[in-house]
This record gives C-alpha cells, structure tokens and sequence, in this order.
C-alpha cells in the first residue's frame, strides 16, 4: 500500500482528465517534477487503457486509478486483480457497491495497493440526493459511507473539503482522505458544488489533493502546480 509521503509535493494528485495519449504526454511533460501522483480517470483510461498507466509510470511517478468500481462483489474483486497487474498506486471504488463488494476489494488489493472509497460525488449537492433515493444530507451520507469504508478495511476514501472535519473527528487518522474540488482562491468553481482551497482543505485534515483544471488549463502548468505546493506545504506546517 501506498505510504503517506511527507514531501508536500507528494499530496499534489494531478488529474489527467485528457481525451487520448498525445494529450497526456504533453501535460505530463510539461509538469515533470512539479508533482507526485497522478490520477488516470475514466475518459482517458476508456480512450487509451492500461497504456494510460504506463506513460505515467515511465516518469517515475505514482498511479492514482479512478475507475469508481461499483459492481458485484466478484467482479469488483477481479477488477482489483487486474489493477494490482497493472502496478497503480492508488485505486477508487465506490462506497454505495456495500460491505461485502468494499471487503472484497481490500482483500484484493492486500498492501499493494490503496483502495479508496468514493463517498459522493464533488458534484452533487444537497438538491440532488432526494431524486437519486439518497436520504440525508451531503454530510450525513459521506459520513456514513466513511465509517462503511473503514469498518471494510479500506485504505482511505475520497470525499469533498467540507466533510473531511467531520470524517478526521469520526474516524481519526486511519484512513486517508483524498480530496477534489481543490479550487486555488479566485478559481471558477465550475461543476464542483462542495469545493475548497488547498489551504483550507489541508488545514482541515486532507491527506491528498486532486487538481485538474486549475493546473490543466493553465499557462504554465507547472507554475500552477508548484503554487498549490506551496499551500500546501504552508497548510501542513500550520497542523
């Protein structure tokens, strides 16, 4: 399993939300050393495979899988087999596939690898849980889905800046905590609905921070990424 690296740079997941290989390699290129893991996610990873993971791993940086694995127990159980293969870092399945699908997949994965469990989309609010069946509030829900991910012996979970208080105050530091919706200040927020500074989510108790767009879209990539760094660095120095 992953370790908690203290290099700031380290807790800095890039998202490599690109649509084929051409796309990846170009961002990769320009923000080689700038930052720690980066996160292959559906689009690219459905366009390109596992060749989406080597041309991260050929830089010598770790592999953050976001598939957000949600299945029958054994077919999940199988896709963790496959994703142990391919040799990543970090995997997300998500938290509503229940106990046994969350226990199977930790089994899985053994010390190689960091299962997360995605708690609730950064992209839903309070308003879209009622028409999905999801009673509670956005906090209510991650909440319980993180006690379901730990209690099933999975390494972290994934969860918007607003909850990872209450997570760090329900289940203490046992579990990782992922967090998107990073936005640096004065960023659209654009479809996160629960976002945050890398400051505050940080100061608050997250272990990693995905960025995608923010560093993506910007005209020097790697000055992006070194400023998140550094509030980072900033955020942890201030636990």
């Amino acid at each position: 399993m992953t370790a908690l690296s203290m290099d700031p740079r380290d807790r800095l997941i890039l998202a490599l939300d690109v649509p084929d290989l051409e796309s990846g390699r170009t961002l990769l290129d320009r923000v080689e050393g700038h930052v720690g893991l980066v996160k292959v996610g559906l689009e690219l990873f459905t366009a390109c495979g596992p060749a989406a993971i080597e041309i991260v791993k050929e830089r010598g940086v770790g592999v953050f899988l976001d598939l957000k694995l949600h299945d029958i127990p054994a077919t999940v159980a199988g896709a963790v087999r496959s994703a142990r293969s391919l040799g990543v870092d970090m995997l997300t399945v998500h938290t509503g596939g229940g106990r046994e699908m969350l226990a199977r997949a930790a089994d899985e994965a053994g010390d190689r690898i960091r299962v997360l469990g995605v708690t609730l989309l950064t992209s839903l609010g309070a308003e879209d849980l009622a028409p999905t069946a999801i009673a509670g509030t956005p906090e209510q829900v991650v909440l319980t889905r993180a006690r379901l991910a730990a209690e099933a012996g999975l390494g972290g979970v994934v969860c918007s800046p607003r909850e990872v208080t209450a997570i760090r105050g329900e289940v203490g530091g046992g579990l990782a905590i992922v967090t998107p919706g990073i936005r640096p200040a004065g960023s659209a927020t654009q479809d996160q609905k629960r976002a945050a500074t890398p400051a505050s989510a940080i100061g608050d108790g997250s272990d990693y921070l995905v960025v995608g767009r923010p560093i993506r879209g910007a005209e020097d990539p790697a000055s992006a990424a070194d400023t998140i760094v550094a509030e980072i660095a900033a955020a942890l120095g201030s636990r």
